[in-house]
């Protein structure tokens, strides 16, 4: 036994060697590495025989094809009273198809190992196939079936409705739901497609017939008002005849341009309170109408943003929830669309510093009005450039990726020019962007919580006109759900 202890008390101090004795600096972070580079292979953009957008990009080191087929037809296309038929039409794409019913469907995609998903939002619908290169060709066909030939079943039909109304129900006790309801309403009016609700109103959803399906999907499911997005291990030569064979008598149409009101801008700082009787927490929202995706200002703001609330380590997170400690996470962000998204300040507070919260949130607001330190600046420009490449690791997220360049006709060079574009923000870029685009003095401040608990406290710090509204005000009564 002595024997083996010091034999193996030599073999350390031999492993160990002279540097054992150098202890690491631990007083500090280590110091980051340049942003690396990001280089991808040329985006092709060309069309089909019939119009439709091909955007392709490969990926070849796993067996895997990512396709995306993307529909300008949001909720930007459809008329006030009804509210939801978007939403609704891309929820029933999958709900039966060509020949099969909604259980065949499902069943026939899992056999080939894909995964087939429909979602719609302000902008767009889309039905993502992801898919085992090997089997691409009977995945195709089903996605085919999903895009061209939705066969919108009344008795579908009606399990969805129920499902949406059930959804509005739970709203009323969702706080986080009544703070987005109330919120985009106020910044944009129940006019504009913005401020309104994404499932629709109980009252439209009940309207919504099969046919209104139909007509929708005849008039904005069309070849020339769509795009085909494909990534993956797949050859460019290979998958333009599959994609023509399946998509070839996709027939063009007449798409009517989206006519969407001017959204006002506000005058004056606005104080909107929702009475959540026995809320534990206290939903904040503050912003204002911000910019589209398209701004030339995107990468500056993309930057200031990161500064403010856009990391972990920002200005507001690092305030209200290390600081402070009034929440798990508080954070802030553009949201871009084809029209001016809105800018947001977020968090769920303790319901006994709701006031206080808002002090923080509008200190920090005004903050980042003045010259951000370098160190800072530099820390936020290699959180956004580092974290980009990431992106590109999976086909899914390539293919999201390469939707922006279809829906916002980015420039196809935009991945490789991103990291240095977020690179070249500059202090006075900043700066600029934070006085153009952030006004605090007339941001709409949206506070959902126990209004016995908080009024008085959020009156008393005289940030504008306040507006109380219950719960039935911004959502109508709960749905009744039955046999409608």
């Amino acid at each position: 036994m002595y024997r083996t202890l010091c034999g193996v008390a030599a073999l350390l101090a031999v492993v160990a060697g002279p540097g054992a004795a150098q202890v690491p600096d631990r007083s500090r972070p280590p110091e980051l590495g340049a942003p690396p580079t990001l280089t991808l292979p040329g985006v092709q953009r060309l069309a089909l025989a019939n119009g439709l957008t091909l955007i392709y990009l490969p990926k070849r080191e796993v067996p895997l094809v990512q396709v995306n087929v993307v529909i300008r037809a949001g909720e930007i296309h459809e008329a006030g009273e009804q509210a939801g038929l978007a939403s609704m039409t891309a929820a029933m794409l999958d709900e039966g198809a060509g020949s099969r019913s909604a259980l065949e469907l499902a069943d026939a995609v899992d056999y080939l190992g894909a995964s087939l998903n429909v979602s719609s939002d302000q902008h767009a619908t889309r039905v993502t196939l992801h898919v085992p290169a090997e089997h691409l060709d009977a995945a195709l066909a089903l996605l085919a079936d999903v895009v061209l030939r939705p066969r919108f079943d009344a008795d579908e039909l009606e399990r969805q409705r129920r499902q949406r109304l059930t959804a509005m129900a739970q709203w009323h006790d969702e706080a986080r739901a009544i703070a987005a309801v109330v919120y985009a309403r106020t910044l944009y009016g129940d006019r504009h497609p913005y401020g309104r609700l994404t499932l629709g109103t109980p009252e439209t959803v009940r309207a919504l017939t099969a046919e209104h399906l139909r007509a929708f999907h005849r008039t904005y499911f069309v070849p020339n008002n769509a795009a085909i997005i494909v990534a993956g291990d797949i050859a460019l030569e290979d998958i333009r005849p599959r994609l023509e064979a399946a998509f070839g008598r996709w027939t063009p149409g007449q798409v009517p341009a989206p006519r969407t009101p001017d959204v006002p801008r506000a005058g004056r700082r606005e104080v909107v309170l929702v009475d959540k009787p026995g809320a534990a927490q206290s939903e904040i929202r503050i912003g204002q109408v911000g910019v589209d995706r398209t701004t030339a200002d995107y990468f500056a703001l993309q930057v200031m943003n990161t500064v403010l609330g856009g990391s972990f380590t920002s200005r507001l997170n690092q305030k209200l929830r290390e600081e402070k400690q009034y929440t798990y996470g508080a954070s802030s962000g553009f949201s871009y669309g084809r029209y001016p998204g809105p800018f947001t300040a977020q968090a769920a507070v303790q319901t006994g510093v709701t006031d206080s919260a808002l002090v923080e949130f509008l200190r920090e607001l005004r903050g980042i009005l003045a010259a951000v330190p370098e160190e800072e600046l530099t820390r936020a420009r290699n959180y956004a450039a580092l974290r980009y490449p990431a992106r590109f690791q999976a086909v899914g997220a390539i293919a999201g990726e390469l939707e922006e360049l279809y829906l916002y006709d980015l420039p196809p060079d935009y991945f490789n020019t991103f990291v240095p574009r977020v690179l070249a923000v500059t202090r006075d870029d900043v700066r600029r962007v934070a006085r153009r685009y952030l006004t605090p003095d007339r941001m709409a401040v949206v506070v959902v919580g126990d209004r016995a608990k908080v009024e008085a406290g959020v009156r008393a710090l005289n940030l504008g006109p306040l507006r109380v509204l219950s719960i039935v005000d911004v959502l109508g009564p709960p749905p009744v759900v039955g046999s409608e």
